[in-house]
């Protein structure tokens, strides 16, 4: 007879372990944590605190998310808030880095825009090369990555070099009309495979921002 076969039988008459009870509780089997052996219920016992605590941590884990997920989500309600109030584009690009870097951490942000206004004075309307506005034109999700695409390095000044990490979120209404970089010396800040919700939900809520002194 097969293991398989005693464990199917056992399965099948559930009464055996009534009719047997005395002599499954002499029943020792060796300890998973040493060479000694126990009963076979000591040994079950320690098999349910073992999933009680996998289960637990589980639970610590899923409660952690929960806790970061609605502390990114009132930064981002303050963020709305705040890009409501300004009065001129100038004012709102202050706005929008400040709240960047002291609300959500991102040390460097860089932007450009290309519209019909001309806007020249400011950085952000700087020129941009055909080769970053179809990449901005083709990114439907935001893209992270741990190298800068094209010249965008150049964007961040002299941190440009320093930079191990970099997101990028086109600014787009019914077209696409700029591309916000957001740059981390820490190269484990954004990475390829990262969840990227949060940085969609902003990069939606600074176009709309945008769009209308533009």
């Amino acid at each position: 007879m097969k293991p398989e076969d005693i464990a199917r039988y056992l399965q099948d008459h559930p009464e055996f372990f009534e009719t047997f009870s005395d002599m499954i509780s002499g029943i020792t089997i060796p300890h998973p944590h040493g060479g000694r052996a126990i009963p076979i219920y000591e040994r079950q016992i320690i098999s349910l605190r073992e999933k009680n605590r996998l289960l637990e941590a589980k639970l610590r884990e899923l409660v952690d998310y929960g806790e970061e997920n609605d502390a990114i989500g009132e930064r981002v309600h303050r963020a709305s808030l705040a890009f409501m109030t300004p009065a001129t584009l100038e004012a709102l690009l202050q706005v929008l880095y400040y709240n960047l870097r002291e609300d959500f951490s991102v040390p460097h942000v860089a932007m450009r825009l290309w519209t019909e206004w001309d806007h020249a004075p400011l950085p952000e309307f700087g020129k941009c090369s055909q080769e970053v506005r179809v990449f901005a034109d083709s990114l439907k999700q935001p893209y992270c990555s741990h190298q800068p695409m094209f010249e965008t390095a150049g964007w961040f000044g002299e941190a440009g070099s320093l930079l191990k990490s970099f997101a990028y979120m086109s600014l787009r209404t019914d077209k696409v009309f700029g591309l916000l970089a957001l740059g981390s010396e820490d190269p484990k800040r954004f990475y390829p495979d990262m969840g990227t919700l949060y940085l969609k939900r902003l990069g939606e809520l600074i176009g709309t921002s945008l769009v209308r002194f533009l």
